[in-house]
C-alpha cells in the first residue's frame, strides 16, 4: 500500500491547527516550561525546532502569550547536564521536559518537586527515575519510545530481511554512552541469533565523511543506525553518504525515510509522539501529579520503506517484506 494514511493526515492537520483550550488554564497566566537536552542547538533544523512548540499549541499553550519556553542544551557534553539542571530549577519553571536518561537522571537529582516529564529510549526502572511504569511515584513521569526495550533486535531482524545473504552490519553510534548502555546489549544479543557479524563505529565530532569512511573499509552488507537524536538531527548527511557508499541502512524514525533513507521501525512519526509528550504536559500542569500519571509506551509501530532509495542502491527488497510494510514511499 503506497502512503495510505497521507489523506487522513492532511484533514486531521487541518483540524489540528488551531489550538484548543487546556480546561485549567487561568487568565493572563504564563507557563514556564524547562527544557533539557543534551545536544546543541537546532532552532535551525526544519523538522525538530517546531516539534514541541507546535505540540504544545495544539494543546492551548502559546510561545508568547501564555507559555514561556526556557531551554538549556549541554552541547553534547553530559557532564553540564546537572548543572543546568539546576539552572531550569533556579528559574522557577513549571515543569522539566528532559530528553534522554542522562537529562533525566540530571533533573531528578536536581529537583524532588519540580514536576519532570521525560522522553527517551531507555529503562527508568532500571536506572532509578521510577518505581514502576504504572505507578512512578515521585515528581517524574514520562514517554519511552519503544513497547520493549530500544527495537534494536527487531530492526536489526528487519535489515537483514530487507538484505537476504547478509553477514556484516556496521553499527553507527554517536559519542554518547548513554545511547549504547542499552541497544549495544540488544544489537549483540540479536546478531548471534541471526548468526551476523557486527562492526561497531563511532561518530566522532559529528564527522561522518570519516566515520563511513570507516563504515565502508569493514565491507558490510548493511548499516544499523542507532537510536539517538544526533542522527536524527544529522540525517541529511548521513542520509547523503549510505546513498554514496550504496549502504542498506535502517532508521529509528519514519522522518528520515521520507528524506531519502531507505527503511525504519518504530512509532509512526515524530510529529504523533510529540503530541503524546504534549498531552502529558498539559495533565501535568492542570495539576496532576506527575508520580500518579503511568509512563507511557510506544503501542503502535510502523515500518516504512523507502523504493525509490533501495532502486538507487540497488537493493531488491524482497515482496513478503513490502507487504509487511505499514507505508512505502516510491
Amino acid at each position: 500500500m503506497i502512503d495510505r494514511r497521507r489523506f487522513v493526515a492532511g484533514m486531521a492537520a487541518a483540524v489540528l491547527a488551531t489550538p484548543r483550550q487546556a480546561s485549567a488554564q487561568r487568565p493572563g497566566r504564563v507557563y514556564r516550561v524547562g527544557v533539557l537536552r543534551p545536544t546543541t542547538r537546532y532552532e535551525d533544523d526544519e523538522l525538530l525546532a517546531p516539534l514541541l512548540p507546535r505540540a504544545l499549541r495544539e494543546e492551548g499553550y502559546v510561545e508568547g502569550q501564555n507559555l514561556s519556553l526556557v531551554q538549556r542544551f549541554a552541547d553534547n557534553k553530559v557532564d553540564r547536564l546537572p548543572a543546568l539542571a539546576r539552572e531550569l530549577v533556579a528559574e522557577r519553571v513549571d515543569l522539566i521536559f528532559v530528553i534522554t536518561s542522562g537529562a533525566a537522571r540530571a533533573a531528578k537529582e536536581a529537583t524532588s518537586t519540580v514536576p519532570i516529564v521525560f522522553y527517551g529510549n531507555f529503562d527508568p526502572i532500571a536506572i532509578g527515575l521510577v518505581k514502576s511504569l504504572a505507578q512512578p511515584g515521585g515528581n517524574m513521569t514520562g514517554i519511552l519510545i519503544a513497547p520493549d526495550g530500544t527495537l534494536a533486535a527487531k530492526r536489526m531482524e528487519l535489515l537483514k530481511q530487507a538484505v537476504p545473504g547478509t553477514k556484516k552490519i556496521a553499527v553507527l553510534f554517536p559519542e554518547d554512552i548513554n545511547t549504547m548502555n542499552q541497544q549495544r546489549p540488544e544489537a549483540v544479543k540479536a546478531a548471534r541469533e541471526l548468526r551476523v557479524e557486527l562492526v561497531f563505529e563511532t561518530v566522532r565530532n559529528r564527522d561522518y565523511a570519516d566515520a563511513f569512511a570507516r563504515v565502508a573499509a569493514s565491507r558490510p552488507d548493511s548499516l544499523f543506525l542507532t537510536a539517538n537524536t544526533y542522527f536524527v538531527l544529522d540525517r541529511k548527511p548521513i542520509i547523503e553518504l549510505a546513498a554514496k557508499y550504496r549502504l542498506p541502512a535502517i532508521y529509528e524514525w519514519p522522518e528520515q525515510v521520507e528524506e531519502g533513507g531507505l527503511m525504519s521501525y518504530g512509532p509512526a512519526s515524530l510529529a504523533a509522539t510529540y503530541r503524546r509528550i504534549a498531552e502529558k504536559i498539559d495533565k501535568v500542569l492542570e495539576g496532576a501529579n506527575p508520580g500518579d500519571l503511568p509512563v507511557e509506551q510506544s503501542s503502535k509501530l510502523e515500518l516504512v520503506i523507502n523504493l525509490k532509495t533501495a532502486k538507487a542502491i540497488g537493493l531488491s527488497i524482497p515482496p513478503s517484506l513490502l507487504q509487511r510494510a505499514d507505508r512505502v514511499i516510491e
